[in-house]
């Protein structure tokens, strides 16, 4: 009796396997007959994939991709184009960059009058006692001369003018410095009196005024009497223009061919905000999160971190922002020797090497990544002290893969140690032409070659290279970061900075897709198009792995899929 019924059981169960498998091998999408570049050394190039369940179900020839299509199976004819894993970008700021999109923007700004302009227009429609708000501005950029500056900085005169009533507060492209009216320098009660705070500085002229202009921690002081308007604005006011700004950086991101998100700082508050429309299904592309070490109660918060995975996959928090420096344009970068063009001058230590450590303590009890902010070669030095001293506390942990983010300016002797403490550097391709017509001013031709911006010298060393844009300090487009990071060169104007540094194609790539992933502990998600892994991708009008230099900007996104849905399509 006993072999018959098992050999039921047995032909039921082979049965349901059977409808199982049937089920599991018929794909909702399968795009053919396309160019597509993998990031899988061991399949790096294929014909077609399959999908189902936003999974990628097979990749590989139109033959046998063909095998898992179905009645109900959707089929994209690439018609010979150019799709790769989707864009990750690997250090920016998400709200910010939708607030970005709201609020005042000169990223293309050429000039100062300009700007004043813009602000004239908004001054014109705002509210009486409303804050005039914008960022993006760099004086290095500008095409027109100022009447009257202090270390290239304008003075106020001109925003007070067109603002008299309503307070006007602008943030640097770099977002380390910004510019402020009389009307707001008087609500937060600015006068000569008033000390530089730590890590800051209110940059005044010859006769000690305050032009205006307040650098890294000093903003503080124009940002808290900000902070003070807002907290007068209703919650639900504010948490309206806050979800209006997230849709807005959406759309922008899948526009450009970004599927996932690294963000590079990010509230308790925003966290939770983000966490329920991952949870509702409402994020359409992914992110993950690092979380602001300034944020109130982190030590005690810490412990209910990594959260990893939610919504699908949508949301991952798993790392402690730090802030050692400022900005190189914003003369806030710590240095080694001092400013080639401010030479009273090491730039700025914006937090305290005791409160990073604590930090990095916070991060290593945890399970965290450390990400840290530094750019000057001082600054990048001290970084490293942190984690190497931390490291040596517990020898066993190992694998952490914490990140320097920015990384920009790099004394040579430094470089050896991000391999040998396995440290990520997060480094953005667009800033080193984006700074480039004043960074060699900032330090002298010696160092800029040397150890500014040194991909090849860190990749020739094995030390991996995440690529993004920083947005919204830098337009996010993805494809003028690639070109860039291949070429050295300006987009406008075709200066070149020290080439010998560039990456290869595959390189710049592989930063921009499964690198990136690997800097986030999701290289077995993304990043590259494998079985298994979700199906973000993205489809390209050029070849990026070898199309002439000169076509790569010219290069268009037709189309961004996330989780095995389209998202954008050019029209």
């Amino acid at each position: 009796m006993k072999k018959p019924v098992y050999a039921l059981l047995l032909a039921v169960v082979s049965l349901a396997s059977c409808r199982q498998a049937a089920e599991t091998t018929v794909a909702d999408t399968i795009m053919l007959n396309g160019n597509i570049y993998t990031v899988d050394e061991n399949n790096p190039t294929a014909e077609a994939i399959a999908i189902r369940d936003g999974r990628i179900l097979s990749v590989g020839s139109n033959e046998e991709v063909r095998k898992f299509q179905g009645d109900s199976t959707a089929v994209v004819d690439l018609e010979g184009k150019f799709a790769m894993p989707g864009f990750i970008e690997g250090h920016g700021h998400f709200s910010g960059l939708g607030q970005s999109l709201i609020h005042l923007n000169f990223l293309k700004s050429r000039s100062w009058d300009e700007i004043v302009q813009l602000v004239a227009e908004a001054a014109e429609k705002a509210e009486p006692g409303e804050w005039i708000t914008g960022r993006g501005w760099h004086q290095e950029k500008w095409e027109e001369p100022l009447e009257r500056s202090v270390l290239g900085y304008p003075y106020h005169d001109k925003l007070s003018q067109v603002s008299p009533d309503n307070p006007v507060m602008l943030r640097h492209a770099s977002g380390h410095s910004l510019i402020a009216n009389a009307r707001a320098m008087e609500i937060a009660g600015i006068t000569a009196e008033t000390p530089d705070p730590f890590g800051g500085e209110i940059v005044r002229d010859s006769r000690g005024e305050a032009i205006g202009v307040f650098e890294e921690t000093a903003m503080s002081l124009i940002g808290d009497a900000y902070q003070e308007y807002r907290a007068t604005l209703s919650p639900e006011l504010k948490k309206k223009e806050w979800l209006k700004g997230i849709a807005l950086a959406e759309e922008e991101c899948l526009r450009k061919g970004v599927a996932s998100f690294q963000d590079a700082g990010s509230s308790f508050e925003e966290i939770s905000r983000y966490t329920e429309l991952a949870e509702n299904g409402e994020l359409d592309l992914r992110l993950w999160v690092m979380i602001s070490g300034r944020e109130p109660g982190l030590e005690e918060k810490a412990a209910g971190f990594p959260q990893t995975g939610i919504g699908n996959d949508f949301l991952t928090v798993r790392a402690i922002k730090g802030y050692m420096d400022g900005a190189l344009g914003a003369y806030g970068a710590w240095l080694l020797e001092p400013y080639a063009d401010k030479p009273d001058s090491y730039g700025k230590n914006t937090t305290d090497i005791d409160t990073l450590k604590k930090w990095a303590q916070i991060a290593f009890d945890n399970g965290l990544q450390y990400c840290v902010h530094a750019i000057g070669d001082r600054g990048n030095r001290e970084v490293l002290d942190i984690f190497e001293e931390q490291f040596r506390s517990d020898p066993a942990k190992t694998g952490l893969r914490w990140r320097v983010e920015h990384a920009q300016h790099l004394d040579t002797t430094d470089i050896p140690r991000f391999v040998e403490m396995d440290v990520i550097a997060s480094m953005q391709g667009i800033h080193c032409t984006s700074d480039a017509p004043f960074v060699v001013k900032r330090l002298g031709e010696e160092r800029a070659r040397l150890g500014a911006y040194p991909w090849r010298s860190l990749l020739d060393n094995g030390v991996l290279i995440a690529n993004g844009t920083d947005a919204p300090v830098e337009d996010v487009d993805p494809i003028e970061c690639f070109y860039a990071s291949v070429t050295r060169k300006r987009a406008d104007n075709g200066m070149e900075f020290y080439p010998e540094q560039r990456m290869t194609r595959a390189e710049a790539i592989y930063s921009y897709t499964l690198g990136n992933a690997y800097a986030a502990f999701e290289e077995g998600l993304k990043g590259s198009l494998e079985k298994g892994k979700v199906a973000d991708i993205v489809v390209l009008s050029n070849d990026l792995s070898s199309c002439p230099d000169e076509e790569v900007l010219e290069t268009e996104v037709l189309m961004t899929m996330v989780d095995g849905k389209v998202k954008y399509e050019k029209k």
